[in-house]
């Protein structure tokens, strides 16, 4: 059987400690033995985070937290400002006008980081504008939004700023209490090296204070359910057991290294990654790269799903075409949760063979050599 490496922003590796721990017997969710496991990832899950606010454990995938922040947050007509500079801005977009909510779609061009100043005009001309809808690391596109400036126009102010760090959370840098940023959502399945099936919402007081003025419809995802459980480390609905179970191991993982020092392995594997392919010619999609995955426009005549196809069927190396507009244009590698310098390198080596079979010219080998110089300098 051939074996299959995951490069892909989501899922991630899971790593074999985590896959012990997931393979334990299952308990019964209304013990004390799972409650002290939950009181212990409820507390540890706050580090990664970087908050002192509630981090709320939900059995979805990330998509349900975003749903819940939208649900809990905000009343009909509300009036937000979804930024769409991706697939997963466009997410945002979708679920508020679900809900119908008033929404202002504040377009970015793919690959940038939105405007400050025009977001700022927004606020100036919406006064009775509720939320800001955003992302950190936009995964279509391998870009980092500016979370720090945004959070900078939203704090002291009535206007909540949403954060989806679905993708970006564990690699790109996110200070959510220092910044002022009231929601951030992520998941369980890329940098928490878990299957999928967990989300995380975290809610600043001033997010809590909002929640009991809406009035938008909510049952499963109700955050005043999820929180007044919380506070006795349980849970409204049966959790993900297991899921849990794996989540302890990961944060004991996480927490072995200082979240800056933990956020800097990441950059330098993502700036690794980064120069790699510019050495054999291929350019970085995104004016503003994340540290979570890396986008590489693909070589005039080539299809960036064969590359895709081909690396997965013939080596069992999975990594991403692009999303949208861009699915032919572009590829992406992953920098997140437990890919470490070995598999980038193994990955380029062959990326290489791969490029070379279609008819792309460069130096062989040039790609794993420039890795190697970034990532043990």
């Amino acid at each position: 059987m051939k074996r299959r490496y995951l490069m892909t922003p989501g899922p991630s590796p899971v790593p074999s400690f985590i896959r012990e721990a997931l393979a334990q017997e299952i308990m019964h969710h209304r013990t004390e033995e799972f409650i002290e496991i939950l009181k212990e990832t409820n507390e540890n899950i706050k580090y990664l985070f970087c908050t002192q606010n509630p981090v709320v454990t939900l059995t979805s995938s990330g998509t349900g937290a975003m749903e819940a922040a939208v649900a809990n947050l905000f009343s009909a007509k509300d009036k937000v400002a979804a930024v769409c500079g991706g697939k997963f801005g466009e997410r945002w977009l979708e679920i508020a006008k679900a809900y119908s909510l008033d929404t202002i779609q504040f377009d970015v061009e793919w690959g940038t980081s939105p405007s400050v100043e025009k977001l700022k005009k927004i606020m100036d001309e919406n006064k009775d504008l509720k939320g800001i809808l955003t992302t950190l690391s936009e995964t279509s596109t391998a870009t980092v939004f500016d979370i720090a400036a945004l959070a900078a126009l939203t704090k002291g102010t009535n206007v909540l700023l949403v954060v989806d760090a679905i993708s970006g959370l564990g690699q790109d840098t996110l200070k959510s209490d220092e910044w002022g940023v009231d929601v951030v959502v992520s998941g369980s399945q890329k940098g928490l090296m878990l299957p999928p099936g967990l989300a995380f919402i975290s809610v600043s007081p001033k997010a809590q204070n909002a929640m009991k003025t809406a009035t938008l419809p909510k049952y499963y995802f109700n955050l005043t359910k999820a929180l007044k459980a919380y506070e006795k480390n349980d849970t409204p609905w049966t959790p993900a057991v297991s899921l849990i179970v794996g989540l302890r191991e990961s944060l004991k993982a996480v927490k072995q290294e200082p979240m800056e020092a933990h956020w800097a392995r990441y950059q330098k594997m993502a700036q690794g990654c980064r120069e790699a392919g510019a050495s054999i010619g291929l350019k970085v999609y995104s004016q503003s790269p994340s540290s979570s995955v890396t986008a590489f426009r693909v070589p005039e005549g080539i299809n960036a799903k064969d590359i895709v196809k081909k690396m997965r069927r013939e080596y069992g190396i999975s990594i991403a075409a692009g999303q949208g507009d861009i699915e032919e244009k572009v590829i992406r590698i992953a920098t997140m949760g437990w890919i470490n310098e070995q598999d980038l390198l193994m990955c380029f080596s062959v990326l290489e063979k791969v490029l070379k079979d279609m008819g792309y010219k460069f130096k062989l080998g040039a790609s794993v050599a420039r890795l190697q110089e970034v990532l043990y300098s």
